[in-house]
């Protein structure tokens, strides 16, 4: 079965090897937010012969192609996710590195608010929320 991110690599014109269709297919089950590391121990599990210098060619191929999106979110490593429809925001656990996707109307329609009070026209954004657990930020 060919998974979404197989098809956008192909409508895109990326020539897909198999090695390739295993890491797109790992990235379209990832339900988290892997880094390279992370996607080769999954697309090794599949296919031994898959190399860490395959894993690191084919995800800069992808980002660039923008099918998956680079994200920092502090803790050293570079993390992935697939491009999709649709914004949505995110909010990492500090203490798990644990990385939650959420959407809020109210977030959206302020900030386009501030942008249009200060006199611009919102262009796009990026929202990265830090925190720790209710129960774990009271034992600080």
């Amino acid at each position: 079965m060919t998974s979404r991110l197989e098809q956008l690599c192909v409508e895109r014109g990326l020539k897909m090897t198999e090695q390739r269709r295993v890491i797109c297919r790992v990235l379209s089950e990832s339900t988290d937010h892997p880094d390279v590391e992370k996607v080769y121990q999954r697309a090794s599990a599949l296919d031994p012969h898959i190399s860490i210098a395959t894993v690191y060619r084919t995800m800069r191929l992808l980002e660039e192609a923008n099918v998956i999106r680079k994200h920092d979110f502090g803790d050293g490593r570079a993390r992935f996710e697939e491009t999709r429809e649709g914004h949505h925001d995110h909010l990492i656990d500090m203490n798990s590195g644990e990385v939650i996707e959420f959407t809020n109307d109210a977030i959206e329609k302020l900030q386009l608010e501030v942008a249009k009070k200060l006199g611009y026209r919102l262009m796009g954004h990026k929202l990265e929320l830090y925190g720790v657990k209710m129960k774990d930020a009271a034992k600080k």
